[in-house]
């Protein structure tokens, strides 16, 4: 049934709404549970480095943490719910060949941000962070270390970002192939191209060390195999 203009502006502004009381219930849930929160980001720190000493440096920095680590984990939440209502507003309205096309996207992009999250923090972390406090330590000053709290996890929120983002290039090349724009045999060709690209992406996206470089490169370049493998030929 064909629904009239004012019908669709009412189901947009009923789902939008929807979204909008999930995030101010997830918001609530995480203003409650940012310290659990904090102390988990901060486990990759602690596990190498026994007694760390993390530092306020300002009087509202508890205050400004709880708030931004509240926002964050309302938007992990609330992301999947405005994903559904997306596609539950866009699919009566699609093709069957662009509902095909369209699923994996909505399904698989959470999971592929979730799994470069979770690559960062089990794998990438613990090189990074011994790389700095190795390189802390052999200074000649007589320096203590005492790191920002805000700081840290501005840094470390900011690398699990730059992971999820990293594990949609899948997606992004499968979805080139399907629509025509790229071809198996040009992705094929071009991967000398993507290697020195993903290795210079990597040098610009992380920190300045080579370890973190490659440990962002070679996942990139696996995912790059992998996504021609599901291409098809006659793209």
């Amino acid at each position: 049934m064909k629904m009239t203009m004012m019908q669709h502006f009412s189901e947009l502004r009923r789902r939008i709404l929807w979204c909008l009381c999930v995030f101010a219930f997830s918001f609530c849930f995480g203003w409650i549970v940012s310290q659990h929160v904090e102390f988990f980001l901060t486990l990759p720190l602690l596990n190498i480095w026994h007694n760390a000493t993390l530092l306020y440096t300002g009087i509202t920095d508890g205050l400004m943490i709880q708030l931004s680590l509240a926002t964050l984990v309302a938007l992990v939440i609330t992301v999947p719910v405005l994903l559904w209502h997306i596609w539950a507003y866009i699919a009566p309205g699609l093709h069957k060949n662009e509902k095909q096309f369209l699923i994996p996207i909505f399904v698989l992009s959470p999971i592929l941000f979730m799994l470069g999250v979770a690559f960062a923090f089990y794998i990438l972390f613990p090189f990074v962070f011994r790389f700095f406090l190795e390189m802390n330590e052999a200074a000649n000053l007589p320096v203590v270390l005492l790191p920002a709290v805000t700081g840290y996890l501005a840094f470390a929120v900011s690398l699990l970002k730059v992971f999820g983002l990293a594990f949609q290039l899948p997606l992004v090349l499968i979805g080139l192939n399907r629509v025509g724009a790229l071809s198996k045999q040009s992705a094929i060709k071009s991967r000398r191209y993507v290697i020195i690209g993903v290795f210079v992406l990597a040098a610009m996206l992380t920190p300045p060390d080579v370890v973190s470089q490659i440990v962002l490169a070679l996942p990139m370049w696996l995912l790059f195999e992998i996504s021609i493998l599901f291409m098809r030929e006659d793209a």
